[in-house]
């Protein structure tokens, strides 16, 4: 490993590396995308390996920042994902929304339909064609009547889904235009962070947890 450590990194292994990825860039390349995550550890694993494997484990989207996990070795990508199929990591976020929550904690069990031409989610409350389930849990941490900071618990990985839900709720993400949110908070981010991260490590099984105690994107300074 090299001794030098980017600003984005938070820890690593000879089979993953955990990065707090900055809200603004892309996780993985892709047409028109420039400088993403991959191509930033990728720059960086090659400080100590000619020809480097790197994985992508998971996804956040190009608004939100925080903990994102990544495959050194074919074999960790494969039973990493095993893990995220079977629901065996759990992931923390934290979130500033308009408006305050109804209930302070509660868990949102809804269906999620992407509309692929909007590239959008749209939540239901009955199951319908081409609808998944989607369920998160949120407890409210702060509030001043106009804004609130909730922890969510991701029960399930579907497209937009934080986004989404939260703002089906009548309390979207601060920045989250696309959702209908109506403050600002800065160009190209949102004011969703994913926090935590735990799973079971790929070579011996131990558990880990994973914080990004120092945030890419600053929503503590919202409240």
């Amino acid at each position: 490993m090299s001794e030098y450590k980017p600003n984005w990194w938070i820890a690593e292994t000879s089979a993953w590396i955990a990065v707090n990825k900055p809200f603004g860039l892309s996780v993985e390349k892709t047409i028109g995308a420039n400088d993403t995550i991959e191509d930033q550890v990728l720059a960086y694993l090659r400080r100590s390996s000619s020809m480097p494997f790197l994985g992508i484990v998971h996804r956040l989207d190009r608004v939100t920042s925080g903990i994102l996990l990544l495959a050194k070795k074919k074999s960790a990508l494969r039973k990493l994902n095993e893990q995220f199929s079977q629901r065996l990591v759990k992931k923390t976020y934290l979130a500033v929304v308009e408006g305050v929550p109804e209930k302070t904690e509660a868990q949102l069990s809804q269906w999620l339909y992407k509309d692929q031409k909007e590239k959008k989610a749209i939540i239901f409350d009955e199951a319908g064609e081409q609808r998944d389930a989607c369920q998160l849990y949120y407890q409210t941490i702060k509030k001043d009547g106009k804004k609130a900071l909730l922890e969510i618990e991701l029960l399930t990985g579907k497209f937009h889904q934080i986004r989404a839900q939260l703002a089906a709720m009548g309390t979207p993400i601060i920045g989250d235009d696309k959702y209908g949110a109506r403050l600002t908070y800065a160009d190209k981010g949102i004011a969703l962070h994913a926090f935590k991260l735990s799973f079971q490590d790929p070579i011996d099984g131990a558990p880990i947890l994973l914080h990004a105690n120092t945030p890419a994107n600053p929503i503590w300074k919202l409240l």
